[in-house]
């Protein structure tokens, strides 16, 4: 971060930001053992974005954060690009240490939904099932985000005690497990007796998908591009996974089994045309 010779209305919020939020907060992932490569890129980008902020505010408008009003923000954020939403997280942490607690900026909406259709969805289950286009862990990876509409960060940091192999076998992405079908479970078996890696990370690690390095789970963008390279978006099958649950079964259980916040898991009910209305009448029985 570059603050040498910058004004210091413009230089000690940022540092403030830079040093009390993002530093702490990528301390504490290390901390956990997780990767900090995502979160230290979007770090990266929410501070460069800040100071461009903070460096327009004081040269055009004279002001500083204590005296940014809700129209600066606005007008900010309206005549550039997309990347300018990323002084969010900023304005988040200002109201939340009093450095300005009148302005605010909402989550910015995208402006499509990648998702696949229910075939697509269905015809690359198979393919990972049974096809030979990837590796087992990958194969594995990209069925969880198929079948439980999970985020890849959440995937590669899945610990082997989440797999309970019984009658039938469950894994535990929330609050209570969820059934894994077959042929799938046969699949997870495997990667089970046959997790890479071992070699750096020992046999005893408990990760699910060992990293390449010792005591560190795969990295999230590893899979993505593996999954990518054979033509499966993603997002797109996340997006269609959480759509059909939430159609299934009401969202508050979708959301505490798979790890989601209701919020997120009424939001595409709203998006697959449902709303809680639909599932009032219903019994509804817990995974």
């Amino acid at each position: 971060m570059k603050l040498d010779g910058l004004p210091a209305e413009v230089a000690r919020p940022a540092r403030h930001f830079a040093t009390w939020h993002q530093l702490r907060r990528i301390r504490e992932i290390a901390d956990d053992g997780h990767d900090t490569q995502p979160s230290a890129r979007s770090a990266k980008q929410e501070i460069t974005e800040t100071i461009k902020f903070l460096t327009w505010l004081h040269q055009t408008h004279a002001r500083t954060i204590a005296s940014c009003t809700q129209y600066d923000v606005d007008q900010w954020i309206a005549t550039g690009p997309t990347t300018r939403h990323a002084i969010r997280t900023f304005l988040v942490v200002c109201k939340r240490d009093k450095l300005n607690t009148t302005v605010a900026l909402g989550h910015r909406a995208a402006r499509t939904s990648p998702e696949l259709t229910q075939d697509q969805r269905i015809a690359w289950i198979g393919e990972l099932v049974t096809g030979t286009s990837e590796t087992l862990s990958y194969r594995v990876a990209g069925i969880l985000i198929l079948l439980y509409a999970q985020p890849l960060k959440a995937v590669v940091r899945l610990r082997r005690e989440a797999v309970l192999d019984g009658v039938p076998m469950t894994i535990a992405f929330g609050t209570h497990p969820v059934d894994v079908p077959e042929p799938f479970a046969d699949l997870v078996r495997q990667l089970l007796r046959h997790r890479t890696n071992l070699r750096i990370t020992g046999e005893d690690t408990p990760w699910l998908f060992p990293g390449r390095h010792a005591d560190t789970h795969m990295f999230p963008d590893t899979v993505m591009h593996r999954l990518r390279k054979i033509g499966m978006s993603n997002l797109g099958a996340r997006n269609s996974a959480l759509n059909d649950l939430v159609i299934e079964c009401p969202p508050p259980i979708v959301a505490d089994a798979l790890g989601y916040s209701h919020q997120v898991a009424f939001h595409h009910a709203e998006l697959a045309g449902e709303t809680w209305a639909r599932y009032a009448g219903r019994t509804i029985r817990q995974p």
